[in-house]
């Protein structure tokens, strides 16, 4: 059951992302998730939140449609947790993430995986700094 909702999920993020693009246009977006389930390790929850903590926050998903979907309470919160708003104040938003040990571990390796992608100083400084807000928490 367990490895079904991964291959669920990558499914669900396949198809969400489907057309959409990393910085300069020219590598698929769903790299990114998969980068981010590489660095998760064999925990099943972290690899289907891995793979979906975009889908809300950039696509036109729903927690109701990941739900729906048979993707757990846990696995859908931390989701949610990991879907910045433009109206969330950046410090406040890895305050919330900070409490889900699951969205913290996912947060993490989303970050590694944007560090490891050509970012900007401005980007490598945000990422400092919440790397080490979070590691905290571990």
């Amino acid at each position: 059951m367990s490895i079904n909702l991964v291959e669920l999920a990558e499914k669900v993020a396949r198809e969400a992302h489907q057309g959409q693009y990393r910085r300069g246009g020219v590598v698929p977006y769903i790299e990114h998730p998969k980068a981010v389930v590489s660095r998760v390790g064999n925990d099943v929850d972290a690899q289907v939140v891995a793979w979906l903590h975009d889908v809300i926050e950039d696509c036109e998903m729903t927690a109701e449609d990941l739900l729906d979907k048979g993707f757990s309470e846990i696995q859908v919160n931390a989701v949610e947790l990991l879907s910045k708003t433009r109206e969330t104040v950046y410090t406040e938003y890895l305050e919330a993430i900070s409490q889900s040990p699951l969205a913290t571990k996912v947060k993490i390796a989303d970050m590694i995986s944007n560090l490891a992608d050509i970012p900007t100083k401005k980007q490598i400084k945000k990422y400092a700094k919440a790397l080490l807000r979070l590691s905290k928490e571990l």
